[in-house]
Parts: structure tokens; C-alpha cells; sequence
């Protein structure tokens, strides 16, 4: 099992709005080879944002490389960004490798 995640900072006020973007958003992930679900999740807030995590779980890590490549994930991306004042930076990426 291997899992991508992103975590975002969402300036405090527009969590529903960043939720909302999710909502609407087309993952395209259906039917990807090695796909085994997502979760959008929402932490803890601090003073002026709120921590939220996109979570994907893949059979392995070169599953996962393939769909980055793919056409399914540029179409997912293709408007990444696009709400820049609900962001308070770039995401950062964290990728795990279940060991147990």
C-alpha cells in the first residue's frame, strides 16, 4: 500500500470555499489502475489558517508515478491554482510507503 498526501494551509474563513472546490472538482480517479480511494481531510486551525490533507491510497508507489504522468492527472490539475486567495502557499506533498 502507498499513500500521496498533500496537505494544504486555507486562510481561516475560506474552509468552506476550499471545500467546496473539492466538491466540484473531477479527480478523474475512477478506473486508474492501482487506485484505491481518497480522502479529503480538515485539521486543526490555528490562527491564520486551517491544515487540510488530500489522501490517496494506491497499491504501490509506481502506480502512483504512472497516474502522474497520465492524462487522467493533468485533466484533474489542469485548474489547480486557480483559487489562489484560498491557499497560503503551494502544497506539500508527502508520499508513505505502508512497511507493516
Amino acid at each position: 500500500m502507498f499513500i500521496a498526501m498533500n496537505r494544504f494551509k486555507i486562510v481561516k474563513g475560506m474552509e468552506e470555499d476550499f471545500i467546496e472546490i473539492w466538491k466540484r472538482r473531477e479527480s478523474y480517479l475512477e478506473g486508474v489502475p492501482g487506485f484505491r480511494e481518497f480522502h479529503l481531510l480538515q485539521g486543526q486551525s490555528y490562527d491564520d489558517y486551517t491544515l487540510f490533507a488530500s489522501h490517496s491510497v494506491w497499491d504501490s508507489p509506481q502506480v502512483f508515478e504512472d497516474w502522474t504522468r497520465s492524462e487522467a492527472f493533468r485533466l484533474a490539475h489542469a485548474r489547480a491554482g486557480s483559487a489562489k486567495n484560498v491557499y497560503m502557499g503551494p502544497p506539500n506533498l508527502e508520499l508513505f510507503e505502508a512497511v507493516i
